[in-house]
């Protein structure tokens, strides 16, 4: 039998000292959180309501801006003077045509022939599946082995994300639904910022990407600090600081206007395209009229924005290169074990780039 527990005046006074006093031992952990890739708004001092209305989420946007530029300056010989200007004004690099014919149907044949372990996560009707690039699944798919050390992909990648370093690769497939389909939406078609400084995302298509089929797409300039832009940061700061939420901020179309911003750019690209995006600025992908299949390779670059080094790479350690990816899932994996995360990406087995999820 529970025993009911009477809660007096005392006993709330202790639990709030017993707040209080883990929040102090905590501080000088969340202070230092201050100088790295934190986003959320959860500890106490990135959560400051306070401290952001003073501007402190501010000051972090600006310092990792400045300390990307400065980083990017030293990697401008990775893409050409014309590509510089364009990325400046336009926060992505498109190139067309990336390989050769024959190099490029012996990669896709190579994709397409490819069966290897993978990992999905579902959001809405989509499903986003990845097959990370290990080296064991690249010793027998020597084709993309190669091109995924070609500078024609590597460059732009390691620009705009300001790193000379391996990003995180892997064969991506996107099975996108409509947008009534099942009931729930896909929130990565809302637009959005990635998080609160420059990082990069590449998306080398394989097959053409129709315009109704879900094309990226990404608001031209959005990745500039402008003063209404940093005005907008410091308004979304303050409310997430209220409601103890994360930093991908939500952005309405309606909204671009007032920020001077575009309509987003839609990439119903043809096959052999590369497209490298600063997420920084604002993106999503966007609705499927219908069933749809895109399969791309892709990469991602998310190390501390503060780090001023252009070549601090994790890779360079035993057994990291070519497994960022399955590293963070074995991460994901303890902490689920822990019951500290729900479980978002889960193993499928092993399986090719188009074969369908279960259920589809």
């Amino acid at each position: 039998m529970d025993v009911p527990v009477e809660v007096t005046p005392s006993t709330r006074q202790r639990v709030g000292f017993g707040k209080r006093l883990g929040g102090l031992a905590l501080a000088p952990f969340h202070t230092l959180q201050i100088l790295t890739g934190r986003k959320d708004f959860r500890n106490a001092v990135l959560g400051s309501e306070r401290l952001n209305r003073k501007g402190l989420h501010v000051w972090r946007v600006k310092a990792a801006a400045r300390v990307t530029e400065w980083r990017r300056k030293r990697l401008a010989h990775l893409v050409t003077p014309a590509e510089r200007d364009f990325f400046a004004e336009n926060g992505y690099i498109e190139r067309l045509n990336l390989l050769g014919e024959r190099q490029f149907h012996a990669l896709v044949e190579e994709v397409e022939a490819l069966r290897a372990p993978a990992r999905e996560m579902r959001e809405g009707g989509a499903v986003t599946r990845r097959i990370p690039l290990t080296p064991d699944v690249l010793r027998s798919a020597p084709t993309l082995a190669a091109f995924l050390r070609d500078e024609r992909w590597t460059g732009p990648i390691r620009y705009v994300g300001g790193f000379d370093v391996e990003p995180v690769l892997s064969i991506q497939t996107i099975f996108g639904e409509p947008s009534v389909a099942k009931g729930a939406r896909d929130p990565q078609t809302d637009l959005h910022m990635d998080t609160f400084h420059s990082t990069a995302k590449a998306w080398y298509f394989l097959y053409d990407v129709p315009e109704d089929e879900g094309p990226f797409t990404y608001v031209a300039g959005s990745h500039k600090l402008t003063p209404r832009r940093l005005a907008w940061h410091k308004r979304q700061s303050v409310l997430a600081a209220k409601q103890r939420r994360g930093g991908s901020f939500r952005i309405p179309l309606s909204a671009l206007k007032r920020l001077r911003l575009p309509q987003p750019t839609r990439f119903a690209v043809p096959a052999n395209t590369l497209v490298v995006g600063d997420t920084f600025g604002f993106h999503a992908r966007g609705h499927s009229a219908r069933h749809s299949i895109r399969v791309e390779l892709y990469a991602s670059q998310r190390p501390n924005p503060f780090l001023p080094f252009t070549r601090f790479d994790s890779a360079k350690l035993p057994y990291v290169s070519g497994r960022k990816e399955v590293i963070s899932w074995y991460f994901e994996d303890w902490l689920v074990k822990l019951k500290l995360q729900r479980l978002i990406w889960r193993p499928v087995g092993v399986v090719s780039a188009r074969e369908s999820p279960p259920g589809r």
